[in-house]
């Protein structure tokens, strides 16, 4: 089984792209998704224990924990060290299962993967990206999205410029769906024949 990670920043279409990963019939996994999950069931008493007041009814509150880790890069180091060994597992637990099911080609959609060397449990990498000016359009949109709060998880965040040189494919998303799911058909052509290169 090929192994592809996706990313992108921030307002880019990696969650969309992803649902069209889906749609080809690809397994993705969702770091966003599962982090939810998490935040509402097991990660939730060690939270409370290190960040005291951030959770609601046994449940992460997501906003609470995000005043309380942005800007604060030990903060978030303690919130990393909690989180990610429970993220592993279900990653682990979701490979298992594509593996079996015999699929040629999984995803990995994965927000920070170059950040945090993703890029080197996977046999290929999928950027998606936009122009810029589309980019702050579309996550100013968003509800209680404020343009310091958009600068301050761009800084966390490496450049798309950077991600781009790095990709193995980029899918571009700015020319409406068609595009992508035609950029997706070509990627898994290809993938296909390339050799695993995961450590």
């Amino acid at each position: 089984m090929i192994l592809l990670g996706l990313t992108g920043s921030i307002g880019m279409g990696k969650s969309t792209t992803a649902k069209l990963f889906v749609e080809a019939g690809v397994p993705v996994y969702d770091a966003d998704a599962t982090v939810h999950q998490v935040y509402e069931g097991e990660a939730a008493p060690a939270m409370e224990a290190a960040f005291p007041g951030s959770t609601v009814n046994g449940k992460v509150d997501r906003q609470k924990l995000s005043a309380m880790v942005v800007n604060n890069p030990e903060a978030m180091s303690r919130l990393e060290k909690i989180v990610h060994p429970m993220l592993r597992s279900h990653q682990l637990k979701f490979l298992s299962d594509a593996e079996k099911s015999g699929a040629p080609v999984a995803v990995l959609d994965i927000p920070l993967l170059f950040e945090t060397g993703g890029e080197n449990r996977v046999d290929a990498v999928v950027v998606v990206s936009t122009a810029p000016d589309v980019q702050r359009a579309r996550i100013l949109e968003r509800e209680n999205m404020t343009h310091d709060k958009l600068d301050a998880i761009l800084a966390r965040q490496m450049p798309d410029a950077e991600k781009r040189k790095r990709a193995d494919f980029i899918v571009d998303t700015g020319h409406g769906l068609e595009p992508v799911r035609e950029r997706i058909r070509e990627i898994l052509a290809e993938v296909v024949k390339m050799p695993k290169r995961r450590s």
